[in-house]
């Protein structure tokens, strides 16, 4: 039996609040899911789930199912304890705390002819899942963040992904590291850049293709300019020269499945 959390100055509550805090999910090696189906997603990926935090008043019982079966891992809270705990309106009632993994480029298994989405430098975690929710629907075989500015493990990549962080191999590796084991792979390098560039539509993706995108303001860095396969561009119809990199990734990676059939990887 356990007894109704009702004050955010319950110990367990603190721990939970302190991973809001990157040096705090970073020292712990914690992380927050909020919401059932994430939270079953994360549990289809492998990932260890620590204490379940429930709303019984707001608890969807249809969508957290047998979540809920282990006693030992449940932790009732009111309502005005979950309202502090949630960043999110529409959980079900249900949030939990899992054990981070590592995300090395030496365990991602490709396919034989793969398809990566490479992004340098990322900083705002609404793209980062806002990308991995792409990369999910795309069919991707993985996601490379190089020398990235947000962690994984941000509450808004995780609510911004709708728990695609969960469903794809990702790694977080330096562009030099990233370079040198596309070229180990084999896998060709097609820079989005604005200069002396090929429209994406005219590429041929159908080979072991890597697509690497730059950030919004600096673009990419000359590293991978230089180790390219091709330069590729968007052709833009107005007045600005780019798009969102969430929205610039979706547009290549879908034309880069459009070519290979939308065959599912393999």
């Amino acid at each position: 039996m356990h007894f109704l959390i009702t004050s955010t100055q319950n110990p367990k509550i603190k721990s939970l609040l302190a991973l809001e805090k990157p040096r705090e999910r970073r020292k712990q090696q914690l992380f927050i899911i909020e919401g059932a189906k994430e939270v079953k997603m994360a549990l289809q990926a492998g990932y260890r789930i620590g204490n379940i935090f429930f709303c019984e008043e707001i608890l969807d019982k249809e969508i957290s199912g047998d979540l809920l079966s282990d006693d030992k891992l449940l932790v009732p809270v009111s309502k005005e304890v979950f309202d502090k705990i949630a960043i999110r309106e529409s959980t079900g009632g249900i949030l939990a705390v899992a054990e981070q993994k590592t995300h090395r480029l030496e365990d991602i298994q490709l396919s034989k002819n793969p398809l990566v989405l490479i992004v340098e430098a990322v900083e705002k975690p609404g793209n980062l899942g806002a990308i991995l929710r792409t990369a999910d629907a795309a069919g991707v075989d993985a996601v490379i963040i190089c020398d990235p500015q947000t962690d994984f493990y941000n509450p808004n990549v995780i609510r911004s992904s709708v728990g695609c962080l969960f469903t794809k191999q990702i790694a977080s590796a330096t562009s030099e590291q990233t370079i040198a084991w596309l070229k180990k792979n084999l896998v060709a390098i097609y820079c989005t850049y604005l200069k002396a560039s090929k429209p994406y539509h005219e590429t041929d993706f159908t080979k072991p293709t890597a697509i690497v995108m730059g950030t919004e303001a600096t673009g990419l860095s000359d590293l991978w300019v230089k180790n390219s396969t091709a330069n590729i561009i968007i052709p833009m119809q107005g007045q600005i020269d780019s798009l969102n990199v969430s929205n610039a990734a979706a547009v290549v990676v879908f034309e880069a499945r459009r070519q290979r059939g939308f065959s599912k990887p393999g």
